[in-house]
């Protein structure tokens, strides 16, 4: 079995922002009632007063505005989908896992087009809150040790924060120049994994530069 993340690393973008724009495009209004709110979350993440949770949470928060989603989470991919990296495309088996910190509602219409498994964090469109965890660095190695997969010949990530999961598999690989470049996952000296740990404690994505 193998295991990608989806943003950055099959996707060239995070489709969650993405989609958002996608909506803002349609639906005007959110640029006074959403849009200022979410850069506010942004800066008081970036400043520590706010948990990454929560700013997630609040974002994702634009999904419970949308009274179409079904028809334009469809369109969305109906133009999107031909983003897939062709390197993946190229590996793709049945048995793929896509795990993903998006939410489910955006990761299943493509997962189902392109007929593999996925898991990602689960929120409700309804009320606007998580069911579980989020589906983010070390909760995906959890969620993989808790469920008894098989074992994971191939992991791809473009993400550091991602080495919990990476460290479950065979073989590691990291994904870098916008979903394009397929490298070996770096040796990370004690050093670096301190830098990672913290990383992934504070919920912040941790790249190597692109290349």
């Amino acid at each position: 079995m193998n295991v990608y993340d989806f943003d950055g690393t099959i996707f060239p973008s995070d489709c969650s922002i993405g989609f958002c724009f996608w909506c803002m495009k349609r639906r005007p209004g959110l640029w006074f009632t959403f849009f200022p709110k979410a850069v506010r979350n942004l800066i008081l993440r970036k400043m520590g007063k706010m948990p990454e949770y929560l700013m997630q949470r609040k974002f994702f928060g634009y999904l419970t505005r949308i009274d179409d989603f079904d028809e334009q989470i469809e369109r969305y991919w109906d133009k999107n989908e031909k983003r897939i990296a062709p390197w993946y495309l190229a590996q793709k088996r049945p048995d793929d896992l896509i795990i993903s910190a998006s939410p489910t509602c955006i990761i299943e219409p493509v997962a189902r087009r392109l007929g593999v498994r996925f898991v990602a964090t689960d929120f409700d469109r309804e009320y606007g809150v998580f069911l579980d965890n989020m589906m983010y660095a070390k909760e995906k190695a959890r969620y993989i040790l808790d469920h008894g997969f098989p074992v994971i010949e191939n992991f791809y990530s473009d993400s550091l924060a991602d080495t919990p999961l990476a460290l479950c598999a065979e073989k590691a690989h990291l994904v870098i120049n916008k979903a394009s470049t397929v490298i070996d996952w770096p040796d990370l000296d004690a050093e670096t994994m301190d830098a990672v740990r913290k990383k992934i404690d504070t919920g912040w994505s941790i790249h190597l530069k692109e290349q």
